[in-house]
């Protein structure tokens, strides 16, 4: 332990927790069978995480309207939560997260030799299917309807129409991004023109019959909707996560389809592959936006984590770094605006998930004048060069009065060499620390002030 400055009043606070295990990898997942309802768990005691706070999660997601809540870890289930009259067998829309299982057919379609994502769109949907001239029209490529770069006007009334007079030029393609469903809705008459096969039957040959995830998509208006059970959303991600393996059984075999399907696909919104939406990245933009926003677009979930996100709160995250996958389906989960895709329900799930784990293993000790310290560090373990979020509080034994502190946030590495150093200013608010990019293993975070000082570990995993 580092032994505080003679100078400064200390109180160590020392807790080694790991909120959940190293990694493991891809091949040592659990796969449910395709048939039937059994589902291996894991307890969530387990991975030392505690009831009450899993509780305050449950609590949170029923007050936000969720239906149904499923967190995986290495394939098996931790947690699957149902809300009201919902239940295992019920089923229930995923909105635009169906967008990311459109984008892995088309990998599968692309492998099979039926399209190419250089392909101009015309060659699929016939010459014609916007108001563009044919010269424009034909400029417009897959790549452009998977990556949101049509350059097609999203400034009309109804970004849903997928009719010609819908479908006006607004820029080259490739040099705007948009989050425009009319695009992406063609993608489905890609996929049935150039293989022959309605889109159900193309899944259901393809994904469903291997992995048992049961669905379909339904035409509502201009949209093509997917619907499933929870568990089917679940069995998606777990199909992500596994990297388009299904236990043996290989679904994408384009690895390097999966990869850019799974990171930045273009420079506009780096914050986007092909309609998958990254965490980690330096900035993001948002639907109906044309604005750049500086940092991750979910400023508490871990790094590598990846995601399909639908409106009113359909969520699919994934972490390769931790096996992790979680889903969450409901209705809208507060007043944000209609079609929004959830983006702070998501980043709240994550403040809860990231406070799962108990502190059995506390010890503290109170200065002279009283001062207990309190400090939550999360994600942890986290991925290299990750964002750290640091809640402090130092207060006295009553726990009446918080003290605003300046000093300083140090952390070691295991044989208490100094790695990086910043100051602080107010103890009460949370910090976000921009880790440098370390070596996996496990480091110490002290934090220095006039009230008191306080050190806890946390685990560095790869990326």
């Amino acid at each position: 332990m580092i032994v505080a400055s003679k100078y400064k009043l200390i109180a160590v606070l020392v807790v080694v927790f790991v909120l959940i295990s190293a990694p493991l990898k891809s091949q040592n997942l659990y796969f449910p069978p395709i048939t039937g309802t059994t589902w291996e768990t894991t307890s969530p005691s387990a991975l030392g995480w505690c009831q009450p706070q899993i509780d305050s999660l449950y609590t949170y997601l029923e007050n936000k309207n969720s239906k149904a809540f499923i967190l995986l870890k290495d394939g098996k289930i931790v947690l699957e939560k149902y809300f009201g009259t919902f239940t295992q067998d019920s089923t229930w829309y995923w909105a635009s997260a169906g967008k990311t299982l459109t984008a892995f057919c088309i990998g599968i379609a692309q492998q099979q030799g039926y399209l190419k994502l250089t392909d101009p769109s015309s060659k699929h949907l016939g010459n014609g299917w916007s108001s563009l001239t044919q010269s424009q029209e034909d400029s417009i490529t897959i790549w452009n309807h998977i990556t949101m770069t049509t350059g097609l006007d999203d400034g009309v009334s109804n970004l849903d129409c997928t009719d010609p007079n819908c479908l006006k030029y607004k820029a080259k393609p490739g040099t705007r991004w948009s989050y425009h469903n009319a695009p992406y809705t063609l993608l489905d008459n890609v996929i049935e023109n150039s293989t022959s096969k309605s889109l159900n039957l193309f899944i259901t040959q393809n994904i469903s019959a291997k992995t048992g995830i049961k669905g379909m998509f339904i035409n509502l208006d201009y949209n093509n909707v997917f619907f499933s059970t929870p568990r089917s959303m679940a069995r998606f991600g777990l199909l992500m996560l596994a990297k388009g393996t299904w236990n043996t059984t290989k679904i994408l075999s384009d690895t390097q389809y999966f990869k850019q399907q799974t990171n930045t696909s273009q420079n506009i919104n780096k914050s986007y592959g092909y309609l998958t939406w990254l965490n980690g990245k330096s900035s993001y933009m948002l639907p109906t936006l044309q604005n750049q926003f500086p940092g991750s677009i979910c400023s508490n979930a871990p790094s590598d984590m990846y995601a399909a996100l639908g409106k009113n709160g359909q969520i699919i995250n994934v972490v390769p770094s931790q096996n992790i996958v979680f889903i969450r389906m409901g209705n809208p989960p507060d007043s944000s605006p209609a079609g929004a895709i959830s983006v702070a329900l998501n980043d709240d799930i994550w403040t809860y998930i990231n406070r799962f784990a108990c502190n059995s293993n506390e010890i503290i000790t109170f200065n002279a004048n009283g001062i207990k310290p309190s400090i939550e560090l999360y994600p942890n373990p986290i991925a290299s060069q990750g964002l750290l979020h640091i809640d402090l509080n130092f207060s006295n034994i009553e726990g009446s009065k918080n003290h605003v502190n300046t000093g300083e946030i140090t952390v070691f590495d295991h044989i208490g060499r100094i790695v990086c150093q910043q100051n602080i200013s107010n103890s009460r608010e949370t910090i976000k620390f921009e880790l440098p990019r370390l070596s996996s293993g496990i480091y110490h975070v002290q934090f220095s002030t006039a009230s008191g000082n306080a050190e806890k570990t946390i685990q560095i995993i790869p990326e």
